[in-house]
Parts: structure tokens; sequence; C-alpha cells
């Protein structure tokens, strides 16, 4: 994983990677290797690891802790081998190690903005919660606000809480993904319920990065008694059309455009 490279050629995922992987893995039914050699696996699973483990090396492997604030789909980064990369962190914010919370003003994109928020203090779980989001995105191919979509299936991780609590998360697996055609169901499920874990509203029940790259390694299971009462931040925070920077109560408020 690494962080944005501005010398390279690279498209944002934006909650789509079909187009990106038909472009590279050309269109046939199961291709073997991307235009560029790389086994056309399940990229989408490559995608989620990368970014977890660039969260990790943020919140863990620095002097100190530095949260990003302002993880989603257009902030990741792909190049031509599928390789995710972090990028923008004109949001970010660094934590001492020496200081579990750190107190700053609201910042970050509606819809991938941690309960927390409402309150003065964070801790860099936002992004674990933000993470989580963008990995129900990625593998359900909607946006995690989607206006066109009937009031009640709107907003992403409220369909996410509905499909959990009734043990139908299948249902939310893009079948227009070209990539979903190489990941194994079972897999793809149990990454959403990894998604559920980043995505509690009690801060100290998210797992560490650390913990999500151990997961995707395969090295560690889900926690099983999890909490489906997700809080959506976004019910409170409206974004002026046109705006991509804004200012919202409390006035200090700064945050970015959803996309």
């Amino acid at each position: 994983m690494q962080m944005v490279s501005y010398g390279r050629t690279a498209v944002n995922i934006n909650g789509k990677i079909g187009p990106f992987f038909a472009t590279h893995c050309g269109t046939r039914p199961r291709p073997q290797t991307t235009s560029t050699g790389l086994p056309c696996g399940c990229i989408s699973r490559r995608i989620i690891t990368d970014i977890a483990r660039g969260l990790y090396y943020l919140h863990e492997g620095c002097r100190q802790r530095i949260a990003h604030l302002d993880i989603k789909p257009h902030n990741i980064l792909l190049d031509d081998n599928f390789n995710a990369e972090v990028a923008d962190f004109g949001l970010s914010k660094l934590i001492d190690r020496e200081e579990s919370r750190v107190v700053t003003r609201m910042r970050g994109t509606p819809g991938y903005m941690a309960p927390e928020w409402l309150t003065p203090k964070i801790t860099e779980k936002v992004d674990v919660y933000s993470f989580g989001t963008v990995v129900m995105a990625i593998l359900s191919g909607r946006k995690n606000i989607d206006y066109s979509q009937p009031d009640e299936s709107a907003q992403l991780i409220m369909v996410l809480r509905e499909k959990a609590m009734n043990s139908q998360l299948e249902d939310m697996i893009d079948r227009n993904g070209k990539d979903m055609h190489f990941c194994n169901k079972e897999e793809v499920i149990e990454i959403m319920k990894l998604a559920v874990w980043c995505l509690q509203s009690d801060s100290n029940r998210r797992p560490s990065m650390s913990v999500v790259v151990k997961f995707m390694e395969g090295e560690r299971r889900v926690e099983s008694d999890l909490n489906y009462n997700f809080f959506d931040l976004s019910a409170r925070v409206v974004v002026p059309v046109g705006q991509p920077n804004f200012s919202v109560l409390p006035n200090a408020s700064v945050l970015s455009a959803p996309r």
C-alpha cells in the first residue's frame, strides 16, 4: 500500500471498479490475467486489503498516529496494476501516541462520517468507520448515498443494517460487477460482516486496522456479537449543491462534498 504519488496515472475507485476491471481484464468470460500480467482474481478483495494496510500504517506504523479523516472512494486511487493508494490528506490530523483522543473540529464527507463527530473528541477509529462504508461501496457497487433510490434504500448503511439483521447480506453483492464473478460468495459475505464490525456506533467496539489486516490475511475472524443499530451522521448534515467545502453547526466544521 502506498500513499498517493502524483507522478503516476491513477483513477479513483469511486465505488465502481467494473469499468476499470473490464479495461484491464478484457471482455472474456474468465480472463486469467490483466493487461499487465497480474492474475485476474478477486480484485475487490485485493483493493480492500490494500486500503486496510495503508490505514494500518497511518494509525500504527508512524511515530505519530495519523488520522486521515476523509476516507471515501474518491480518495482511494488505483494504478494500472490495481494497487490502491490513499490520497488527499488535506483534512488529516496528527495524534500523539500518549493521547487517547484528540479535540478537533468536524471534518470529512457526509455519508462516511462516524457518529462520534457529534462529540468534541475523536480517535483514529473514525477512519475505521469510513473504511467500513468504503468496503460496502466496493462490494455492492453502489453509492453511499443514492437519492435516485427510494427513501428507505437511499443510504447504503441503512440497507446494510436491514440485510445484516435478516441474514440477507448476499442480496447486497454487486451482481453486475464483473469482478464479483471471480470472488467467492461466502468470502464476500464475511468481508461484509467485517464492514458491519467497522461500522459499530461505539468506536470502542470497532476493530483496529491491525485487526482488520489480520482478518483480510486470514488470521482473524469477525466478532460474533455485533450491534446493527448503525448511526448515520449524514442525516444531520445537509450538503449545499455545488459547494465542495462548507461549514455546518458547529461553525468551525470543515466538510467535503459527498462522492
